[in-house]
């Protein structure tokens, strides 16, 4: 299916206008029950993720010895942890990685790697678990954004990178900082969390998932370019190419957000047949 008929496809799935607390979605600033962890989430999130914090997380998570499973086994392991960094949302992972992938094989019937890429989003925040480390949340979830260049204000709660030490340091506060414009997204160091990390596992566990999928899962959390624009000026042809599946998974990971749950033993036999197709029976995390 070429891009242009993705974008303009005649959605079946009816987009919610309301998260599961009755509120608009990524109301940041709204007063809600979840309000003041988010906050708190996201200050202590830009004081700590810095360059040198980013290649530290690499050096120690991309070895990818610290287990053998397979996908569904991770999507399991989620069940106990609540994305802090959420304002939509309070249910167990795997209830969102489901509602993610049922509402875009509804929108998208034919395009089956679209719907496992929905339901594998969010694996990387296995991160979490106190078999990779328990890393804290706020180096695991929430909105990404590159490191090594000034921060934007698109950025959710941007005030809070004033006590970044890179905020004041002259080789990364400038516009481009040390990179040129043009020089595509991937030559970017991002925040750490669960975005790269399983594109990574991805990428070393040698998935045939098509690279719009693997780009998609990389930035869906760089919502400050998808949303704001900000960036844009570092994207390169291929990123430009690349955008409109990223604008997909995003809108139906975003706003699949509710207190409607998946029957998850209904839909379990189709995404395991779908990971059987698209990964190793086991995988390196």
């Amino acid at each position: 299916m070429a891009t242009a008929d993705l974008v303009s496809n005649v959605e079946v799935w009816p987009a919610p206008t309301s998260n599961a607390f009755g509120q608009e979605f990524r109301l940041y600033d709204a007063a809600s029950t979840r309000s003041s962890i988010v906050e708190e989430f996201y200050r202590t999130n830009h004081i700590n993720q810095t360059y040198s914090f980013v290649l530290e997380m690499k050096e120690k998570h991309l070895k990818f010895n610290k287990r053998k499973m397979g996908i569904w086994d991770c999507c399991e392991l989620l069940n106990e942890y609540v994305d802090e960094s959420d304002p939509d949302l309070d249910e167990p992972q795997i209830e969102h990685l489901l509602q993610t992938a049922e509402a875009l094989r509804k929108d998208y019937p034919n395009e089956d790697w679209l719907h496992l890429t929905g339901l594998i989003h969010d694996l990387g925040k296995v991160l979490l678990h106190p078999a990779f480390g328990e890393e804290p949340q706020w180096a695991v979830v929430g909105d990404t954004f590159p490191l090594g260049c000034a921060f934007d204000d698109a950025i959710v709660h941007s005030q809070y990178f004033k006590e970044n030490p890179d905020y004041s340091n002259p080789l990364y506060n400038s516009r481009n900082g040390i990179y040129t414009e043009g020089c595509g997204l991937d030559k970017l160091v991002m925040s750490w969390g669960h975005d790269e990390y399983m594109y990574q596992v991805m990428k070393f566990n040698n998935s045939t998932l098509p690279p719009q999928a693997l780009f998609a899962i990389r930035y869906h959390s760089f919502y400050a370019l998808h949303q704001a624009g900000a960036y844009a000026r570092f994207m390169n042809d291929l990123d430009r190419e690349m955008m409109p599946w990223l604008l997909i998974l995003n809108k139906h990971d975003l706003y699949s957000k509710s207190k409607v749950l998946i029957d998850v033993e209904e839909v379990k036999p189709y995404y395991l047949s779908l990971i059987d197709k698209y990964f190793p029976k086991e995988l390196q995390w």
